[in-house]
């Protein structure tokens, strides 16, 4: 198959723009789920878990409080322009909504590569209101009732998709989210809340390519299995490790569970025991059968270390 006839298979299956962020039909829905299927749960996760199961609980035994690990979603750059990247984090089980708009708002990601579209600030509360059948999220004033200087109309429906994305995640439903002063919708960034928001398709808003596994600045060992989703030409998602110099010392590749309409889980054992100890990148992306005419491949980067 030729180049441009991959390419024209791939972008076949890809959305014409990012125009509809907010409020899509039931038909366009994903399942009931966190949009990526089954990842495997940061904070040293231990096994697979589905989104729509409740979270793992934890305490340490000096009393501190127990921490559940939760998806946060964060903006990158990607060839498609601002994307949303997923990040389980661990958070206070108490309030595991509020803590996790919080670290979004703020832009608190591990991974230095994440940011957020949000400016300065934060929401007064964020609840799960089973009267409501809905995520109901409080802001303090009208300051973010219209856009931020220089944020533009598709970075405010980003925005907006970026709390939907990560409150649903939390709560494992995808529910309806309402942004109210009091008891009153309001607009988010120009956006109207009137009826509650929605997910937009993952293929519109998610970055194409996302690791879980390893995570950043982290240890996994010698060995390890390296994980994520991604939506990628035929479900071939390569990786590489890089060292400190950005040169390639390995290459691999997964196959995802399946490819087109949205992010599938996968998976690589990656065999670094011939590595020296050292600061190393770990690199998956997607297949780019367009050979860089397409914009290139989207990537996602975690540092670790060998020791």
């Amino acid at each position: 198959m030729t180049a441009r006839v991959r390419l024209a298979a791939l972008l076949a299956l890809l959305p014409v723009s990012l125009a509809v962020l907010v409020g899509c039909g039931d038909d366009d829905e994903p399942s009931a789920q966190d949009p990526n299927d089954n990842p495997s749960q940061s904070g040293k996760p231990t096994k697979e878990q589905s989104p729509t199961e409740q979270p793992t609980q934890s305490a340490s035994d000096s009393g501190s409080p127990a921490t559940v690990a939760v998806p946060i979603y964060f903006v990158g750059d990607t060839p498609q322009g601002p994307r949303l990247f997923r990040e389980f984090r661990q958070v206070e089980a108490d309030n595991p909504l509020d803590e996790a708009v919080a670290l979004m708002t703020a832009g608190d990601a591990a991974d230095p590569d994440y940011g957020t579209l949000y400016p300065d600030g934060s929401f007064a509360s964020v609840s799960f209101s089973e009267g409501a059948g809905a995520i109901v999220v409080q802001v303090k004033d009208d300051a973010w009732s219209m856009r931020a200087d220089g944020m533009s109309k598709q970075e405010a429906k980003l925005a907006v998709q970026q709390l939907v994305y990560t409150v649903q995640g939390v709560q494992g439903e995808r529910l309806p989210v309402l942004v109210q002063k009091e008891n009153d919708p309001v607009p988010l960034f120009g956006v109207s809340t009137d009826g509650g928001l929605k997910a937009a398709p993952p293929n519109n808003v998610l970055a194409f390519v996302n690791v879980t596994q390893p995570e950043q600045d982290s240890q996994p060992g010698a060995t390890f299995v390296a994980s994520g989703v991604a939506n990628s030409f035929e479900a071939t998602v390569p990786w590489e490790v890089r060292d400190e110099s950005g040169a390639k010392v390995l290459e691999g590749f997964a196959t995802a569970e399946g490819w087109g309409d949205h992010l599938y889980p996968w998976e690589s054992e990656v065999d670094a025991s011939g590595l020296a100890p050292g600061t190393y990148t770990f690199v998956a992306m997607t297949d780019d059968p367009s050979d860089g005419e397409g914009g290139g491949p989207t990537e996602d980067t975690k540092t670790f270390t060998l020791s």
